[in-house]
């Protein structure tokens, strides 16, 4: 018999190979001896609060590295984690979460054990997770747990989208074959049938050639389908007008000068509807084409003058679908497209509407230094502050919507929400994301913006980012409650309210050392001249440490033209939004 493992070190070498560094959970008495298994495996242990944000932190390290792990008990602490790992499912955030359980001896038994429902059901939480993850692999074979978690594995990759692995404690040392580790796992993308592709492909360039007005929609899922540089390459390429939604901001390399903005409908700071509506030709990538997205599904195209570039499926206009994999399909369409045959004149879009600070943003000199900070300035002039490499990150709330004037540097990267939204997400996400930056080394800064109600809700993974001393700036924008849900409901009911806490205290209050060995910053500004003074310090500016600001605006101030979203939301609460979508 050849040289063997066991089986937590096969599949924490596995994780190891395909990137992962850092292992984000809570401890708990079915995973402990599989936890030892870490170091061995060059993996680190990220300890968090709670099982809920560590799932949060996973999803933000996956956006950024492409892959993640989380580790969690049976029972509780899987089912504290699956509110995370279902909207890192929604989103296309490569999870693979690894749940410790009993021996399975106490499967066969039906015994009654701790963290069960106690009715001898001990599978009922695997099932839940068969609705929130594309594959799974119950390790209760030694002969077949390999081969199972190669595939798993190679699932959560090739779909990008969590998976589960099983884990009984009685398999933790279970030997298996180490031959197997040094054959690679298959993670690329299928192979498109050939002739369908060209017959596809000879489609698509017949309708861009013939179009008169034609745009480039560009969405979220660029990102995870992994054709950023395909879809930068054909919008520089075609010099068509191009546009991102929410989801899809940052993707767009903003110095190309054909690229406009965010499609936000009538509701952005930018309207180009004019344009839009009246287009022959909508080409529309990387979609995730929710409510919130959108703006109640207003600046989706209209599907007959669609041709929708999915991860597995080109759709053109409304009946027509065909399995085609995104990444080949881009590359061989670069390849075919000839720019002479490009329509060479299209004067509707001379009329474009176009921020004039979008190459350069606009720091704060022309603000007056004692005026009030406001939503519809703010975003635009914090992206002053932005350089090449960092991480932005926008929580669910008005950064979100104020995340969409950001002027972002090349080679930045923006992480929010398009359609979980679920609140206090984006903090241990920015915990998971300033680690994966660390990791790669890439010098960049990761820059959160959130809002104080999401602050409260996961607030104790501050004491994580100073744990484990990673480097992370938090503008705390501070108005007193949930202005989101204030303005689509209850304006001034105590439903929307939040307690008013001490923001700056928290991190002496979550251990941050007064050593010297962690540099740690708070500011509390409510002018432009506070912030300009804040935003000028080359101490702030290196970004290592924790910096905090608590930016206090207004309490029902949002950025001016998202009131009419905001009222919009109100309403769709009340209808069947049908088939919008």
């Amino acid at each position: 018999m050849g040289k063997t493992v066991n089986l937590a070190q096969y599949l924490f070498a596995r994780l190891h190979q395909l990137g992962v560094r850092s292992v984000h959970g809570v401890p708990g008495d079915y995973t402990l001896r599989a936890l030892d298994a870490l170091k061995p495996a060059g993996l680190r242990w990220i300890g968090n609060c709670n099982e809920l944000n560590a799932g949060y932190a996973a999803d933000g390290y996956a956006r950024v590295k492409g892959i993640s792990a989380l580790c969690t008990t049976y029972g509780v602490g899987e089912l504290s984690a699956i509110n995370a790992v279902a909207g890192s499912f929604a989103e296309y955030s490569p999870v693979v979460h690894v749940v410790g359980c009993a021996a399975r001896k106490a499967y066969k038994s039906k015994a009654v054990i701790h963290h069960s429902l106690g009715d001898g059901n001990l599978r009922v939480f695997a099932d839940m997770y068969k609705n929130v993850t594309v594959a799974s692999a119950s390790l209760f074979d030694p002969d077949t747990a390999p081969d199972l978690i190669d595939k798993t594995l190679e699932q959560c990759v090739k779909e990008s989208r969590p998976v589960y692995v099983e884990l009984p404690s009685d398999m933790v040392g279970a030997e298996v074959p180490e031959s197997r580790l040094a054959t690679p796992l298959d993670v690329h993308p299928p192979k498109n049938d050939g002739k369908l592709e060209e017959k596809v492909l000879d489609a698509v360039l017949d309708r861009i050639y013939t179009a008169k007005q034609p745009y480039i929609l560009v969405d979220g899922l660029v990102a995870p389908d992994q054709i950023v540089e395909e879809v930068n390459e054909f919008v520089r390429v075609t010099g068509f007008p191009t546009f991102a939604l929410t989801f899809g901001g940052g993707i767009v390399n903003s110095k190309l000068k054909n690229y406009h903005g965010v499609h936000a409908s009538s509701y952005g700071s930018l309207d180009f509807t004019p344009y839009t509506d009246r287009a022959d030709l909508a080409l529309l990538f990387g979609p995730l084409l929710s409510d919130t997205n959108t703006q109640g599904w207003s600046a989706v195209p209209k599907k007959a003058s669609t041709i929708a570039f999915r991860r597995n499926a080109i759709e053109i206009g409304e009946s027509e679908s065909h399995a085609l994999h995104i990444k080949a399909f881009m590359k061989k369409l670069l390849v075919r497209l000839e720019p002479k045959r490009l329509p060479s004149d299209i004067p509707q879009a001379l009329s474009l509407p176009r921020h004039s600070f979008r190459a350069e943003p606009a720091g704060l000199e022309n603000e007056k230094p004692l005026a009030p900070i406001n939503q519809d300035k703010f975003y635009r002039h914090i992206s002053s502050f932005f350089r090449p490499h960092d991480i932005i990150v926008c929580a669910n709330g008005t950064p979100l919507v104020g995340g969409r004037d950001f002027i972002l540097p090349p080679k930045t990267k923006l992480i929010n929400s398009s359609i979980f939204l679920s609140v206090g997400h984006m903090l241990p996400a920015t915990q998971g994301a300033a680690l994966a930056q660390k990791e790669l080394g890439t010098g960049g800064r990761t820059i959160f913006f959130e809002g104080d109600g999401s602050f409260q809700a996961t607030a104790q993974e501050l004491s994580t980012i100073i744990r484990y001393k990673l480097d992370v700036y938090i503008f705390i924008i501070n108005n007193d409650g949930y202005t989101f849900e204030r303005l689509i409901h209850g304006l001034h009911e105590e439903y929307n309210d939040v307690a008013p806490w001490r923001y700056l205290q928290a991190p002496e209050m979550f251990g941050a050392p007064n050593d010297g060995s962690y540099d740690v910053e708070t500011h509390d500004v409510g002018t432009w001249g506070e912030l300009a003074k804040v935003l000028a310090s080359e101490k702030f500016q290196n970004g290592r440490g924790l910096k905090m600001v608590n930016v206090r605006m207004a309490r029902e101030d949002v950025t001016s033209n998202f009131r009419a979203a905001l009222k919009l939301a109100g309403q769709q609460l009340m209808v069947d939004p049908g088939d919008e979508q």
